[in-house]
């Protein structure tokens, strides 16, 4: 601030003086005095000065409107050869369903995506008998109630949207069939979003009914701390922390929006691969059919 006024008297001292004004007139031919120079180098300082506050204040704007950024992790399915940890998958599911699923829905995830990647297929079928799912209508024109299979969709949470607004204090929580493709740097977003919950720093003041995430644009989220250390008890042993459920959890959102991402980077290495051996053919033959015609020399008789 000292130096924006610093400036600001010193181009009004410019401006003030008729000799510099007057000089600076009736130069020709681009041709400045002195002064004239010094004036341009503090302008040209001025707007400079002015040009990184305002970008410094357009950053911090950005993040408070955007959210904190997040920090990046070496997550294990993201190698151009690897593949998910499916264990992880399947704590993931655990504390989906036991945690996130009252609240969160997945419409576009069906059990049978379940077998061959977190359980068997007979685990499958005991775990989708256990909802009861509406069909119909029967023979008679009415709605029924069935047991689950594994056609069914994960049930919803919510009747509708009214529902689900009325629930969450007018905000509505979003599918995570595909949020970590919907969300910029979604896994590591939906990472320090799960684990980022913090109490408001001084000064910040946050309204009932939300609750403080700096990872979140604005800072304020109507989501409550879903994860809290032992709040699931995994089938395997392995401590439920909260970064470990953290970490589960968004393993199993990244294969729900890519499942078919392990057959299409192996279905891409095969094809990698065969057009390799094409391409090694390819130069072979070209060696071959023209080596005999580009090493001719060609003798041009002058005399006759």
């Amino acid at each position: 601030m000292a130096f924006q006024q610093f400036l600001r008297r010193k181009l009004q001292s410019h401006f003030h003086n008729p000799t510099l004004m007057s000089s600076m007139i009736t130069k020709k031919d681009g041709v400045g005095s002195t002064d004239g120079i010094s004036f341009r180098a503090l302008a040209l300082l001025g707007a400079s000065v002015t040009g990184f506050f305002g970008f410094a204040t357009t950053a911090s704007a950005d993040e408070a409107e955007h959210g904190l950024a997040c920090p990046s992790y070496p997550w294990p399915h993201n190698g151009i050869l690897s593949s998910y940890d499916h264990a992880s998958i399947r704590r993931g599911h655990q504390v989906y369903t036991q945690v996130c699923a009252s609240c969160h829905s997945m419409s576009l995830i069906s059990y049978r995506d379940l077998v061959g990647v977190a359980y068997t297929e007979d685990e499958v079928k005991a775990m989708a008998a256990e909802i009861e799912v509406v069909d119909g209508p029967n023979d008679e024109g009415e709605m029924f109630t069935r047991p689950g299979k594994l056609s069914d969709r994960f049930p919803q949470p919510y009747a509708n949207e009214a529902a689900a607004r009325f629930a969450n204090g007018g905000a509505y929580p979003p599918d995570l069939s595909l949020i970590t493709k919907a969300r910029h740097n979604g896994q590591n977003y939906v990472f320090a979003l799960l684990t980022g919950y913090r109490d408001p720093p001084a000064g910040v003041s946050i309204r009932e009914g939300l609750h403080y995430n700096p990872y979140f644009p604005g800072g304020a989220i109507a989501m409550p701390k879903m994860l809290n250390d032992g709040a699931v008890e995994y089938e395997d042993g392995t401590p439920a922390t909260e970064a470990q459920m953290g970490k589960d959890v968004v393993s199993f959102l990244s294969w729900a929006a890519e499942p078919e991402m392990e057959e299409r980077k192996l279905m891409g290495f095969k094809w990698i691969f065969v057009l390799t051996l094409a391409l090694l053919q390819a130069g072979y033959y070209r060696r071959l059919r023209w080596s005999v015609l580009k090493s001719r020399k060609l003798v041009l008789d002058v005399v006759n």
